[in-house]
């Protein structure tokens, strides 16, 4: 079957691809999606993401290779597989991240992507819930909703402690400036996620020049003999189809399976698709390179007040919760977990904020078991968890066979610069800081992990060692810049020397940005789907 435009990958990205290159009528589009429909009612509760965190039903639940800055522990990567992708399945912290991350994206040599040139494709996606503004969309396809005014007593002791540090406050992560302690914006409509799949796509499917094709897992691209992008091979109920694109091949698979998809394709490092068998089509050495991540350790902390740990470990408690939401749509239910946190300058003469803290009324642990699903403390007790805005490290993700169903090579390299050191250091002190001021010490019987006993920087990046994790922000492993030596994409991402074939999703992040990055992701989307269009006119 040919279509104009075939789509790789129907997640957060892929959902707005669909829908803006179809919008107009003129062009026929498929979208291609490994997972089945995301028609769950856990993918509209916001709580529900608890539910596909060990999915594998929803859920690709990679997993890093053994990191040596991490007592060679390998890291949780779950990722969607399912309509809708990641963004079916996250905990909905709605950040577009600093000014300054898009200015250093244009700066890289990528023309057009400086903040003042993505400020708008962030504000034609969005419907703020306070209206449209200088910084805030108001007829947008995906709801932003505050959580301020909805948060959980011990959330508001934690921006009074840090009130009283003489930390700034910030009213809107997603305004002029991304510095302070606040309440997190959350994509949600009606107290239901707002996600690209239930707002873009759904929709759009509803149109003629608009097919889907589910359960359809994408083997290899097929060029032509000069090389052009003019088909992708699919296996679907174990028969392998093909379907061609007039106009381009677009890749939306995600930071994981883009570079796998095109490494298997014969697009990457020579030397590497040698050693699988593989025929390199075109030399592209970044492919795989440059994967940048979030990683992340929580503090916990036992309280001498209720949190939602009794709360959410009663079944009457819960009860009463999924009463609240179903008669009001609102309440934990509907909220992310992560209510309150903020951007901070780990020592005072950082240039800018580096330092990201998630304040949760909720303390609990990631169980060695899938099995035992996610339980809190038993305790009252809450957490706060930080990671670096702008980690330096570089990581990797590469094909570890020929074979299409295998899963690729996730080495993300965490902790291996000084800087990123560092920042732990400042990261563990700054946590410490906060929950010794007074508003927030008033709260804490006891620091239970990493404890008082963790007194030097020594203790500290030792627990950090042992027990820090993905904050789940893959991104940068097919980097948007002007030299076909160093980066995969150029500034209109268009993979450098293939015609027909561009990528538009994480993979194209020349630098992490301070945050979620699931917002960026979609900004991506807007503006890659509006400079497709230029191009095909």
């Amino acid at each position: 079957m040919i279509y104009d435009f075939v789509i790789v990958g129907a997640g957060s990205a892929g959902c707005i691809l669909a829908s803006r290159l179809s919008e107009s009528g003129r062009y026929s589009v498929l979208l291609i999606e490994a997972g089945g429909k995301d028609d769950s009612f856990w993918f509209k509760i916001p709580v529900g993401y608890a539910k596909s965190y060990y999915n594998p039903k929803v859920n690709w639940m990679y997993s890093t290779e053994p990191e040596p800055a991490l007592a060679d522990r390998r890291i949780y990567v779950p990722r969607g597989k399912v309509q809708g992708g990641s963004g079916s399945i996250n905990a909905m912290v709605y950040v577009r991240g600093a000014s300054s991350d898009f200015d250093d994206w244009a700066a890289a040599g990528n023309p057009g992507w400086a903040a003042t040139d993505v400020l708008p494709y962030f504000k034609a996606l969005e419907t703020h819930r306070n209206g449209a503004s200088e910084y805030h969309g108001g007829k947008g396809p995906i709801h932003v909703t505050p959580m301020r005014g909805s948060t959980h007593a011990v959330s508001d002791a934690f921006l009074k402690a840090c009130q009283e540090l003489g930390l700034p406050a910030n009213d809107d992560f997603n305004g002029r400036d991304i510095e302070g302690a606040g309440v997190y914006d959350i994509n949600t409509r009606n107290g239901q996620r707002s996600h690209s799949s239930a707002e873009y796509l759904r929709p759009a499917l509803k149109r003629p020049n608009l097919a889907i094709e589910r359960h359809a897992v994408v083997q290899r691209l097929v060029l032509s003999e000069d090389g052009r992008a003019q088909a992708v091979e699919v296996l679907q109920h174990g028969t392998i189809r093909l379907f061609e694109a007039r106009r381009e091949v677009i890749l939306a698979a995600g930071a994981v399976d883009t570079p796998k998809l095109m490494q298997l394709s014969g697009l990457g490092d020579g030397a590497l698709l040698f050693s699988h068998g593989i025929t390199t089509r075109r030399h592209l050495p970044a492919v795989g390179q440059n994967l940048q991540d979030h990683l992340c350790a929580s503090f916990y902390y036992r309280a001498n007040c209720p949190t939602l740990n009794g709360t959410f470990a009663s079944l009457f408690g819960k009860a009463a919760l999924g009463l609240q939401y179903l008669l009001t749509r609102s309440g934990p239910f509907a909220m992310s977990v992560n209510q309150a946190g903020g951007f901070f300058r780990g020592k005072p003469d950082e240039t800018r904020p580096n330092i990201q803290l998630y304040f949760n009324p909720l303390s609990y642990r990631i169980p060695a078991n899938p099995r035992a699903g996610l339980t809190p403390e038993p305790y009252p007790g809450f957490l706060i968890a930080f990671n670096s805005c702008r980690p330096t490290s570089r990581g990797t993700i590469t094909i570890g066979s020929n074979a299409p169903d295998a899963a690729p090579l996730i080495r993300p390299n965490y902790l291996s610069t000084d800087r990123d050191i560092a920042e732990v250091i400042q990261g563990s002190r700054l946590v410490r800081r906060i929950a010794s001021a007074p508003s927030l010490a008033a709260l804490i019987e006891a620091e239970v992990s990493p404890s008082q006993s963790a007194d030097s920087d020594e203790r500290l990046l030792d627990y950090f060692r042992q027990n820090s994790g993905s904050i789940y922000h893959l991104c940068g492993s097919c980097a948007m810049g002007p030299d076909a030596q160093t980066s995969v994409v150029d500034a209109r991402l268009r993979v450098h020397g293939i015609p027909g074939l561009r990528i538009v999703d994480a993979s194209i992040f020349p630098n992490v940005t301070a945050g979620n990055i699931n917002a960026p992701t979609m900004m991506v989307a807007e503006k890659g789907s509006a400079m497709i269009l230029e191009d095909a006119r």
